[in-house]
């Protein structure tokens, strides 16, 4: 059987708040003529949400149209950003991913823009352990479809999720796939499910999950 792992982005492998806050505030600054700022812990409170979703909860003094086209700028600026800087990787990222590609193939699934996850892997150098990747932005599929795509498209026969909030963990459900909370992240998992409370620990959460 082929078992792969499915992994979200911020709160799972990385956080990029900071680096999203000030690129983000950039723009909005220089397109509304305001001196507002975007704060990382309004960008950790919308992480994980669809870009849709997003532009109503930060720009509703805005028009739809309006939303849509501001959030699209902020984050062709934010990828430039993150593509030159990078976030903040959780402890022992890499040689943990290293360990399980060499028994799993890896995979990402986010609702974030398209170029987001590219960032990630071209600033890392990460795209050697990563076979796939989907995200809201390139086909506007929330993100239970396309955890389920991804598995379809990489002929899993079983798969888990990895990922640190509720919509998550729901997402995972909607596609039919395994889940482990990484409890170290933004949120938390309203149901008894199998948690790591540190990157590394994966490996060993994994085999449970498939031995089951």
């Amino acid at each position: 059987m082929k078992f792969g792992i499915i992994f979200d982005m911020d709160g799972t492998l990385w956080d990029s708040a900071k680096g999203v806050a000030a690129s983000w505030t950039e723009v909005v600054r220089e397109r509304l003529n305001n001196d507002r700022t975007i704060t990382e812990d309004e960008i950790h409170s919308i992480m994980g949400l669809t870009m849709d979703r997003i532009a109503d909860i930060l720009f509703p003094e805005l028009q739809p149209e309006d939303r849509l086209k501001l959030l699209d700028e902020c984050g062709s600026v934010e990828n430039e950003y993150l593509r030159a800087h990078g976030g903040v990787l959780y402890p022992k990222l890499e040689e943990t991913l290293k360990k399980l590609s060499e028994e799993y193939p890896l995979y990402i699934v986010s609702n974030c823009q398209s170029g987001y996850i590219e960032a990630f892997l071209e600033y890392y150098n990460f795209g050697k352990y990563f076979k796939d990747i989907e995200c809201f932005g390139n086909n506007k599929l929330v993100k239970g479809e396309n955890i389920k795509l991804i598995s379809e498209r990489n002929n899993l026969d079983d798969a888990v999720y990895v990922g640190d909030i509720m919509g998550d963990y729901q997402s995972s459900k909607e596609a039919g796939v395994h889940f482990i909370h990484a409890a170290y992240g933004f949120g938390t998992i309203d149901e008894p499910v199998p948690a790591i409370n540190a990157f590394e620990e994966l490996p060993d959460v994994v085999k449970k999950v498939f031995d089951r």
